[in-house]
């Protein structure tokens, strides 16, 4: 039966809109209608009682939530579980991010992933792989031990195809220019991150078709006045998407305010790089044989080392507008429409119109997730 989400603030791509009810069909978004349509009438309404409804949110880092980490048991029953806490937050698109490990390891997560999207897990999107082709002199929390040159092996791995998304963090300058071009040529969406290379490493990286850049200033080259660096080469490049982790610790507000500003619009991203705290009471959780925990909203090694974050997809949205002055609807197309087109699915998830599916995060006055819908169905509130 068809749903009507009625007496709400619709984020559509001309703006906030109210006055309209969005249809729902078989999980699918079948138009916007005034209230007296007829269609509407016949419809199982849904009041939302006047709150805002949002394209629901798609993170491209995930590490873990719900007090797991997919390192650590990389099963359907374990992105079920972060799934399960991140919608809670608006999030009805992931992707379970795999830190740097074993070629077995990365094997038996691409399994599970695809076991997920065919079991129709709520929420799964495909898989992030971050390393283990990364470089060690910018290895944040990954283990120096797992880093290795990709090779055929590899490469046949990842270009296994299946039901989602592949997304691969490498470091340009590990990465030899033709298992780049088979990589890209196969479908992997190819990420520069954890990377100590220079601009024009990165120039000629993004020309042999890297796509984007995980968690923007943090594991990579800065830019300065002689080198600009991976920042600098991320920041010019017009087709090219960075992820932001917007939590007051990985990268300053002022930081931040600069890049949006310089980067083309429609091409900043809202990441989390959740650990298992997330949706989750325990503060702690043991990376690696070390026991991290989360202080005053950071997530650190026992030496400082930031290691991941507490962050959610809806604190993120809020922070973008708090702390970094981003418009609101901007900011949710920051957690939604740009990471849709950043994964190529652009014309299927982000936008709440006709034919899209029927992902949505409902909000309160304070920008707090009152309910999550994903393919038409209320998971969360």
């Amino acid at each position: 039966m068809t749903i009507a989400l009625v007496n709400g603030r619709v984020l559509t791509d001309n703006g906030f809109q109210g006055g309209f009810a969005v249809l729902v069909d078989g999980g699918t978004i079948t138009g916007l209608a005034l209230p007296s349509d007829p269609r509407v009438r016949a419809a199982e309404r849904h009041d939302l009682g006047g709150r805002t409804l949002l394209p629901g949110f798609i993170d491209c880092q995930v590490n873990g939530g719900g007090g797991v980490l997919f390192n650590d048991a990389p099963t359907v029953d374990t992105i079920r579980r972060i799934g399960e806490a991140h919608a809670k937050f608006g999030t009805t698109g992931f992707l379970p991010t795999l830190i740097s490990d074993d070629a077995e390891v990365m094997a038996k997560a691409i399994d599970a992933v695809n076991a997920a999207v065919e079991q129709g897990v709520p929420g799964v999107l495909g898989i992030h792989l971050e390393g283990p082709f990364i470089a060690p002199e910018r290895k944040g929390v990954h283990d120096p031990a797992k880093f290795r040159i990709a090779g055929a092996d590899d490469i046949a791995m990842l270009a296994r195809r299946h039901g989602g998304v592949t997304l691969l963090t490498l470091a340009p300058e590990r990465t030899p220019p033709e298992v780049l071009a088979q990589l890209v040529a196969n479908g992997v969406i190819v990420a520069a991150g954890h990377t100590a290379a220079d601009y024009d490493t990165t120039r000629n990286a993004l020309a042999s078709g890297v796509r984007g850049f995980t968690h923007l200033f943090n594991a990579m080259t800065p830019f300065t006045s002689r080198e600009p660096g991976v920042v600098g080469a991320a920041l010019e490049d017009v087709g090219s998407w960075c992820g932001l982790i917007v939590d007051g610790h990985h990268v300053h507000p002022a930081s931040l305010r600069v890049a949006i500003a310089a980067k083309a619009r429609e091409k900043m991203m809202l990441v989390t790089d959740a650990m298992p705290p997330v949706g989750s009471d325990n503060p702690s959780f043991v990376l690696k044989g070390e026991t991290i925990t989360v202080h005053d909203g950071a997530v650190r090694t026992a030496d400082g080392t930031i290691a991941g974050s507490a962050l959610d997809m809806a604190t993120a949205v809020r922070n973008s507008v708090h702390m970094v002055g981003v418009a609101y609807d901007e900011a949710a197309r920051m957690a939604s429409t740009y990471p849709a087109a950043f994964l190529g699915l652009g014309a299927t998830h982000g936008h709440i119109a006709a034919g899209y599916r029927a992902d949505f995060a409902v909000v309160d006055e304070n920008q707090h997730v009152i309910e999550t819908w994903i393919g038409g169905t209320k998971v969360f509130g």
